[in-house]
């Protein structure tokens, strides 16, 4: 039975026109102080990026040009190499075989650190091959992968891996399918399961360059006799030798970078300054924006999750006058550059302690690793370096901390105010049905909104395009199916949960499991909301993640378990103000910012294709996601939001009739198409800002929290703290919606049918205190959930909501679109539906757009097949169905059965 909600005059302490009036004042007085003349210039000094430091230097004195350098088991490798014995200019080279491993474990430590072991040795003195580690979590075949390489007599095919043994602290070797042709100077790079190798030379002539790119799946076999090379796009650039390489995310999918390098022209050697990025998806490469100056034979690597570093090369300056200036040489030049993908832009980082030439940086740790190389002609180094990203000063000032909590205490107190007004658990869960149409419409919007868009969208539309913006325009759509179709099912009902709904079409075990699911979504989601945010917000404030998550949820509990839905709606109100308004202010900076202004920004846009909005292909796997992924999974999305979750379906009930309710619906429609263009457009805005100054870009910072660095960098003081104060408004907005919608689906679908409270008040107390307890337990596991490594907010939300929103929504379309189907088909359909979900997200390529469609439609297919296999439903579906919105009970039930 649904629980009686007794009636009783309720105590009006205030017009709502009056507390809109307040609630205003304090979001002005916010912005006043925001905008108060004490405002000081944005931040535009260039952090230091890299931090340099040395580990003990290789065994060999001397030090080796070209070895074979990775990393395995924790430990550092150092194979082979070529040098001059001194005197360096009288002697002619040496090839050397010897293997070094510096292992971090302290077995091999002493009081001054680490020590290098001397392993085993190369199948032959071999130097200038191409080398690339391989980690276990990648595949079976992990060590160091070996690839060419040449002596004094002969260019290598030959290919193993070495992998080290702690225990017997040696090295073993496999051996590998040799590669299709010789190959010496050549540069190899891992992209998932994939090793590539691009150019190099086949012989020992310049000449012999060659521009091919071969590929080994590491995964076709854990038998590596059973491995075969492939032969992919050739690089469209002329050939080359000696250039550096290196695979880094571009906003897409992780690239194939060659930069640099030299090749032999018909006259002399030509030393080479373009890049080529090479995509796997589509075996195609694209030319990219040139290095300032030659890097040949320099070594570069990824960093950050859209950087590359070039950490040294040679400008070719003093090429061809060794044999003149001998020991005078002053060395390659000690200058690195970094190269940032998504903006497709060069700037300088700074200065090296030394330019070691022909060697290969390696990750180890969070570290990269620079081991020996060339300093200049004829001389090696020892030398092995350290480099670490430089960590920032983050000075978020006294200014922003008063607007910040200025404006999160005002939400506290709303929290306080509306405590008073809550009698009964309709007060709490419904607002006794008073709530303003146009607030509920606010509240609507800024809870599908959240934290998400405003971090989200912008670093999406960033790296990306307005591929995605799409999808919000379905949203229209939508509202007219939920005014039209589905809000009359639960006002006809009187619904407090919209689960009430699955009882009455189906029974109350269906309803048990659609509660169910709704409320472990929105654990999960809140959990994954503050995480993300706190990982965002990292960048823009002194606190760590672990402590914006803490304030968010807290601060979240504190107002939400006091005010109820209430003081849910009002503060989603006020935020809404907050968040667009910010926003505006944000894009207007952005676009004063940037080279050329408006024009310049446009312009840039245009010129980079960020202002895309479909890409025409039918693949539901490709990493630019298709037109119809994005039309078809956003209509199951929205769909299901605006039909099958509570949080949604709560705010229909909060209005005192159904017109008001549709005013409601129709209000959030229309505030949804100007956000839309307003988010997608800051997106476009940075990559233009950035674009024109890359310098101020850290490569520390993740694309999720490119917005937030634009916000602690650039923008003046107090304003900062307001449209930081936006992004907390927005996570907090999420966070609460959750918390009440949660409870008052628990409270309603599974303590008032079970009777497990006496009275009203007991409800009421059952209600705070599961908002309480949820509050704490989504703050709890957004600690858990803070993941650094994550590359897309927005991607891993959409996700989210796929995995638990398509069963859900599912059921009710199952429900309201037929009368044949039954309660077992409703159970076989959840079942199968969840099952669907959980194949595609652990064992598919498919976009997480599509989830929530291939969720209702999963759910929706097999539970009327079940149905038609069982018995017709027996009870009246009057007001159930879309067929039965109009008939009296008797005659819902006969049309039910004779279907």
């Amino acid at each position: 039975m649904i629980g009686h909600r007794p009636l009783r005059p309720r105590v009006r302490l205030q017009h709502p026109r009056s507390i809109t009036l307040n609630l205003l004042a304090i979001s002005i007085a916010t912005w006043m102080l925001a905008i108060s003349p004490a405002i000081s210039h944005a931040q535009t000094e260039r952090d230091e990026w890299l931090k340099w430091s040395e580990l003990p230097p290789i065994p060999n004195s001397l030090g080796v040009a070209g070895p074979f350098v990775g990393v395995h088991g924790d430990a550092l490798i150092v194979a082979g190499g070529a040098n001059f014995p001194t005197p360096v200019w009288e002697s002619d080279k040496v090839w050397h075989d010897s293997i070094y491993v510096l292992p971090r474990s302290s077995e091999s430590s002493t009081d001054d650190g680490p020590q290098w072991i001397e392993a085993g040795k190369l199948p032959s003195p071999t130097a200038y091959g191409a080398s690339v580690s391989i980690p276990s979590s990648e595949s079976a075949h992990h060590g160091v992968l070996c690839l060419g390489g040449n002596d004094s007599d002969a260019t290598f095919r030959d290919v193993y891996l070495l992998r080290w043994d702690p225990s017997s602290r040696l090295i073993e070797r496999i051996d590998f399918p040799a590669l299709p042709e010789p190959c010496v100077h050549a540069s190899a790079q891992l992209i998932g399961k994939t090793v590539y190798v691009v150019g190099g030379q086949s012989g020992s002539d310049l000449s012999t360059a060659t521009s091919h790119l071969w590929a080994l799946d590491l995964s076709q076999s854990d038998d590596p006799a059973s491995l075969v090379w492939a032969r992919l796009a050739d690089c469209p650039g002329p050939p080359r030798a000696l250039h550096v390489t290196a695979a880094q995310h571009d906003g897409y999918e992780t690239c194939l970078y060659s930069i640099s390098g030299r090749r032999q022209s018909q006259s002399s050697v030509e030393f080479l300054t373009d890049n080529w990025a090479y995509r796997p998806s589509t075996n195609a490469w694209q030319q990219k924006a040139d290095v300032p100056q030659s890097v040949m034979a320099g070594t570069a690597t990824h960093i950050g999750q859209s950087h590359i570093v070039v950490l040294g090369g040679d400008d070719g300056s003093l090429f061809g006058q060794a044999d003149q200036l001998k020991d005078d040489h002053p060395g390659f030049p000690k200058k690195t550059f970094a190269y940032h993908t998504i903006t497709d832009t060069w700037t300088e980082a700074g200065t090296s302690p030394a330019n070691h030439v022909t060697t290969t940086a390696v990750h180890w740790g969070d570290s990269v690793i620079v081991a020996s190389g060339e300093v200049r002609p004829r001389v090696r180094s020892p030398a092995v370096y350290q480099i670490e990203l430089a960590e920032s000063e983050r000075s978020f000032g006294t200014l922003n901390y008063i607007v910040l909590f200025a404006y999160l205490i005002s939400m506290l107190g709303v929290g306080v105010y509306f405590a008073r007004r809550n009698r009964t658990t309709d007060d709490y869960f419904r607002g006794g049905s008073q709530i303003p149409w146009w607030a509920a419409g606010c509240s609507i919007f800024a809870t599908m909104l959240s934290s998400v868009t405003f971090t989200g969208i912008p670093s999406k539309s960033y790296a990306q395009d307005w591929t995605y913006s799409i999808g919000n325009f379905t949203i229209p759509l939508v509202a007219f199916i939920a005014v039209y179709v589905a809000m009359p099912f639960f006002r006809r009902i009187d619904a407090t949960s919209a689960y009430e709904y699955l009882e009455k079409r189906f029974n109350r075990m269906v309803r048990w499991f659609g509660s169910l699911s709704f409320s472990l979504f929105h654990v999960f989601r809140m959990a994954v909301v503050m995480s993300l945010t706190g990982l965002a917000l990292s960048v823009a404030t002194p606190l760590t993640p672990q402590q914006a998550v803490l304030l968010m949820g807290g601060l979240s509990i504190a107002y939400c378990t006091l005010g109820g839905i209430e003081a849910v709606i009002w503060t989603d109100t006020i935020q809404t103000v907050v968040l667009l308004g910010g926003a505006f202010l944000a894009i207007v900076l952005m676009l004063m910012g940037t080279d050329g202004g408006f024009g310049g920004s446009w312009g840039h846009a245009m010129d980079a294709d960020k202002m895309r909005l479909a890409n025409l292909h039918f693949s539901p796997t490709h990493a630019q996601i298709a037109l119809w992924v994005i039309v078809v999974g956003a209509i199951g999305q929205n769909l299901s939001s605006y039909t099958a979750d509570q949080a949604v379906v709560q705010r229909y009930m909060t209005t005192a009739s159904q017109s008001l309710a549709a005013r409601s619906i129709w209000t959030n429609a229309v505030l949804t198409i100007p956000a839309t263009i307003l988010f997608f457009g800051i997106g476009t805005a940075l990559h233009g800002f950035y674009h024109s100054h890359p310098e101020r870009l850290s490569p520390a910072i993740t694309t999720d929290q490119v917005f937030p660095l634009f916000i602690a960098r650039e923008m003046p003081i107090g304003l900062a703290g307001l449209i930081v104060a936006g992004v907390f408004a927005a996570a907090q907005s999420t966070v609460s919606t959750s918390m009440n919608s949660t409870a008052t689906a628990l409270v309603t679908d599974f303590f008032r049918p079970l009777r497990l409270c006496r009275s009203e008040r007991g409800y009421l107390i059952a209600a705070r205190t599961l908002t309480f307890l949820l509050g704490v337990l989504g703050t709890l596991l957004g600690l858990v959930f803070v993941d650094p490594s994550i590359k897309s907010l927005f991607d891993t939300f959409i996700v989210v909501i796929g995995l638990f929103m398509g069963v859900l929504g599912g059921l009710f379309v199952l429900g309201g679109l037929t009368t044949r189907a039954n309660s077992i088909g409703a159970m076989v359909g959840a079942t199968i539906g969840a099952a669907t979900m959980f194949t595609l997200w652990r064992f598919t390529d498919v976009n997480g757009y599509l989830y929530t469609t291939c969720g209702i439609t999963s759910c929706f297919a097999s539970g009327y097949l079940a149905s038609l296999l069982t018995s017709p439903p027996t009870d009246s579906l009057a007001g159930l169905t879309i067929h039965t919105l109009g008939t009296s009970a008797s005659a819902a039930t006969v049309a039910s059965v004779e279907s």
